[in-house]
């Protein structure tokens, strides 16, 4: 099993798929000098080597199953769609490789428990590629709120539509693979509620299905017992503003387009004038580059011996797999297998 612990040694990375999150990825984690691409995996030995020729990566694998057993791996970055990460993470942490997660962390809680017992018995680490909960501008703003800066939450605004209209045949259409807009885009919002808010208490949701059975156009309320309300929103059919707001009894934080990784944002509090925030404030590495953070979090973890990143905690990716799944149940969205 490859270790962490090295002074001075860079952690060594294999990538799990080859599309364009995976190839984002990989292109931060190159610009840290204490990462190692070393290798990556996919379903098509093809596919790997260009993969790894475009990168310099040194090793490319023909399967998931031959990138998991690599023993000199520190940690496998898991890139696939959703529907594929319960089998990709499950091979890596079977293998006993720590592995990075990308959102929607699974299907469905069933799936996300399955992974995380799975790490708990290997002693291994698992984290969810949320890198909006590692963006140092997003943790000021969690900051300001918990410090009192706007009072008592009482309502919080968040959405993420993308332009369709897409054909049937492709994979956000798809049930097999998951398909539909709550857990491509919807994961975000419910993420940024859950951060500021935790679990909430009742979820109530309405949706438009398409004619494969997936949602395309989703609204969501959340509530929580104390009185605050979440108005979240996700489609595949539009291009909504992708924008987001925390508001509280004595003020508001206004975070505008692309508030998953934003560069700036504006606390707006009763009886001063608004203040804005930006991202230069509180780090170096540039808005586009959000990525970083997340990797440089992950390898903060390996080197200290942590199993989970107090960041992006398993207990709170169980918490948001249960509300989509509360979701999907309001609005008659079940995949195969279910």
């Amino acid at each position: 099993m490859g270790g962490a612990e090295g002074a001075g040694r860079p952690i060594r990375w294999g990538i799990l798929a080859t599309g364009g999150i995976a190839a984002s990825f990989t292109e931060a984690l190159l610009t840290l000098p204490d990462a190692e691409v070393a290798a990556v995996g996919s379903r098509s030995i093809g596919s790997a080597k260009t993969f790894a020729d475009r990168y310099g990566i040194g090793r490319a694998y023909g399967s998931w199953a031959e990138l998991a057993q690599d023993d000199s791996l520190d940690v496998v970055y898991v890139a696939t769609p959703h529907s594929a990460h319960r089998a990709a993470a499950g091979l890596c942490l079977e293998a006993g490789r720590a592995v990075l997660c990308e959102k929607a962390f699974t299907v469905n809680v069933r799936e996300a428990a399955e992974l995380t017992a799975l790490a708990a018995d290997r002693g291994s680490f698992l984290m969810e590629a949320m890198w909006m909960y590692c963006n140092p501008l997003i943790l000021r703003m969690a900051e300001l709120v918990r410090d009192g800066a706007i009072g008592e939450i009482t309502t919080v605004h968040a959405d993420f539509g993308i332009a369709g209209p897409f054909a049937a045949d492709h994979r956000l259409r798809d049930p097999a693979q998951a398909g539909g807009a709550l857990l491509d885009l919807g994961v975000y919002p419910v993420s940024f509620a859950h951060l500021l808010l935790g679990e909430p208490d009742t979820v109530r949701a309405t949706a438009h299905l398409t004619p494969e059975g997936v949602d395309d156009n989703t609204g969501i309320v959340l509530g929580w017992d104390g009185g605050a309300l979440a108005l979240l929103s996700c489609s595949i059919t539009s291009g909504t503003p992708v924008t987001a707001s925390v508001t509280g009894s004595t003020g508001r934080i206004e975070i505008p387009h692309g508030y998953f990784h934003p560069d700036r944002f504006t606390l707006h509090r009763d009886g001063h004038e608004p203040r804005e925030y930006l991202l230069s404030e509180v780090t170096d590495v540039p808005e586009r580059d959000s990525l970083r953070h997340e990797a440089a979090e992950v390898m903060r973890c390996l080197r200290a011996g942590e199993t989970e990143s107090p960041l992006v905690p398993l207990a709170g990716t169980l918490a948001v797999m249960r509300t989509l799944d509360a979701v999907r149940e309001q609005i008659g969205v079940r995949y195969p297998g279910e």
